[in-house]
């Protein structure tokens, strides 16, 4: 079966080579790149542009082109802008503009401070030139302030707000008064759109302010880039479909797409092709490959090839993407990761008019929330499909709460209409020890500073390494301990909760257990995590069993992708709480035959959470490192 399928996607991935270069253009998006104003300015040279073009469109198809007019104090000469404009359309692209406002990006990202009368009008003014270039213009990451000069000390205490509250009003005010209205009084079509970059959790304290933005700019374009989840961000690989869902959540309809740069490229081709395609299972319209000088300078290099790439039955295939083709009758080796992302780009493109509209298990994140920060792209990561809101949802069956959720004065009164609707309600031990006292209305529990250091999981095994968790505090047959950890645990003396679940009302609630450090959930054993993915799949309908490191997709047509972030293959068996005859690859079509599950044995067969529901049909398949791959059921 497994060679079947390699040989099946071999030919898909051969058709995609020889035929998409001759196509040009996408069926479910379009891609796009994004000139900085440096580099347009450049392009006053005809030989730079023309060499620079004829590298990137050789090797990528592209529908858009953005073309920055300001960055870094410097703003490019109109008649070079009109001049380089003018050549992208004559090549077929649409085009808009870009601005970016920082004063010095080398500097600790300088931003304009809009504290200062001299400095708004320079935004005001960059607005209006490129709205008058223009019909749609896009503002990079920079639109908020990290400065906290004398002016922004004086404005922020006269304000009698905190920093945050005082760059979330500034920065509010800025956008309006200084950006959207000025440029539509000069172009009254322009459209205005604001790009927030990937560290979403953190905005509220440098003023992006993702309440009130949204309702007044004409769009907002989501940064999807993960780079190496182990460098300064520590953003896992996840967050490049997740924070994509976030903000089609916050704007409905109006999240243009995502941004993916090189970084990460250096750890390997894989890394950065994964980025490209997380993007794009979110289902969004369209993808900016920053940036244009990065297609056409970041050259191939032999390091980009992974260690697992040697097996040759990987989804992103190296030696495929770097293989001599064939355009206009002309043979082209690809030079640049121009190439990386037109294959992947056409490779996915595949994939995803099949797909749905994504599903998950929902999450509450209050606008302007912190705690546990980025936790659900851990979560992500070890088989839980996330959909992240911003305001409370009813009318799902289960809800998980992080420490976020403690943003909201009214999080008590809503987990228990939650309760009493007979739904689960899901809370972390952030959460727990930011509301103890609130929550002991539902269910009195205790999470205080006490540590425990476990590496045994009892039934569920044992964990390759030690690590620290915080201890929960319970009352005896008023909750209990789904599954538990110790050190050891099977023969030991003590243990504490790593899931535990308690009842109010109609309802059940269940704490997860956090460890200190997130990436120690990658930790947790196989069997422990199937435990858990099991208790909180109801509203999806799925789950999957295996280690960490997979996740999940799923979506509404009864589709999903399974994929393998791990640097080795792995056996994954796919779950579905019904009945159903076959799972199919989306792809080849190749059929699945159910696994055969086992009766269930004694109590902890019968209990729902240790065994298989009533029902439910399983399905084993193996992944590649670094791997994918979309299946599709029915009833």
């Amino acid at each position: 079966m497994e060679n079947k399928m390699r040989k099946a996607l071999f030919v898909v991935l051969a058709l995609i080579a020889s035929l998409s270069m001759q196509a040009g253009k996408y069926k479910n998006f379009k891609v796009s790149t994004y000139i900085r104003a440096q580099d347009v300015a450049r392009m006053e040279d005809d030989k730079f542009l023309k060499q620079t073009w004829e590298t990137v469109s050789s090797q990528v198809d592209l529908d858009k082109i953005y073309l920055e007019t300001h960055r870094d104090a410097f703003t490019v000469p109109e008649k070079v802008m009109t001049k380089v404009k003018k050549f992208f359309l004559s090549k077929g692209l649409e085009v808009g503009g870009g601005i970016t406002f920082t004063r010095s990006e080398p500097t600790d990202f300088e931003t304009y401070s809009y504290a200062r009368e001299d400095e708004r009008q320079q935004v005001k003014q960059i607005s209006e030139f490129t709205a008058k270039l223009f019909d749609d213009f896009i503002l990079d990451d920079f639109f908020f302030i990290d400065l906290k000069n004398d002016d922004e000390i004086a404005a922020k205490e006269r304000s009698g707000k905190s920093w945050t509250e005082y760059r979330l009003r500034l920065m509010a005010d800025a956008g309006r008064e200084l950006v959207v209205n000025p440029a539509k009084a000069v172009n009254p079509k322009v459209k205005v759109i604001i790009k927030y970059p990937n560290w979403y959790d953190h905005f509220h304290g440098l003023g992006f302010n993702l309440e009130e933005e949204p309702t007044y700019f004409d769009g907002l374009w989501t940064g999807t880039e993960t780079r190496d989840p182990g460098s300064a961000q520590h953003l896992q690989n996840y967050l490049s479909y997740n924070i994509i869902r976030f903000f089609d959540n916050i704007a409905p309809g109006r999240n243009g797409g995502g941004w993916v740069d090189a970084g990460g490229i250096q750890m390997s081709m894989d890394r950065y092709a994964e980025q490209l395609h997380l993007t794009m299972l979110a289902k969004t319209p369209e993808i900016i490959l920053w940036n244009y000088m990065q297609l056409a300078e970041v050259k191939i290099t032999p390091g980009m090839r992974a260690r697992w790439q040697s097996a040759g039955d990987n989804s992103f295939r190296y030696d495929e993407m770097v293989a001599p083709y064939t355009q206009g009758g002309k043979t082209i080796t690809p030079t640049t990761m121009a190439r990386f992302a037109h294959v992947t780009l056409h490779q996915t493109d595949q994939l995803v008019g099949l797909l749905g509209k994504p599903i998950g298990l929902v999450s509450y994140k209050p606008y302007h929330s912190s705690g546990e920060d980025f936790l659900q792209n851990y979560l992500g990561m070890i088989g839980l499909p996330m959909d992240m809101h911003p305001q409370w949802q009813d009318g799902c069956q289960q809800i998980l709460l992080t420490q976020q959720a403690a943003k909201d004065p009214q999080i008590v009164e809503k987990i228990k209409q939650q309760l009493r609707k007979g739904g689960d309600v899901i809370i972390t031990t952030g959460l727990l020890k930011a509301i103890k006292d609130q929550l002991a209305d539902v269910v009195e529990l205790y999470c205080g500073d006490l540590k425990a250091i476990v590496n045994d999981f009892g039934w569920f095994g044992k964990s390759s390494r030690e690590f620290i968790i915080p201890q929960v505090k319970y009352f005896t047959n008023d909750s209990w301990e789904v599954v538990s950890a110790g050190r050891p645990l099977t023969g030991g003396v003590s243990g504490y909760p790593i899931l535990l679940r308690d009842t109010y009302s109609k309802g059940m609630i269940f704490v997860l257990t956090i460890p200190d450090d997130f990436g120690n959930l990658y930790d947790y054993p196989d069997r422990a995590l199937n435990v858990i993915r099991r208790a909180m799949s109801k509203d999806v309908g799925a789950y999957i069993e295996g280690p960490s490191k997979i996740a999940l997709f799923p979506y509404d047509n009864k589709t999903m992708v399974v994929e393998n972030f791990n640097d080795n293959p792995v056996t994954v068996r796919v779950v579905i709480n019904a009945k159903v005859s076959s799972l199919r690859n989306l792809i080849t079509d190749e059929q699945l035959k159910p696994a055969e599950l086992p009766a269930p044995q004694g109590f902890f067969g019968r209990n729902r959470f240790f065994g298989y529901a009533e029902g439910a049909t399983a399905f084993d398949i193996t992944l590649a490192a670094h791997s994918y791959v979309g299946l599709g059921y029915g009833k």
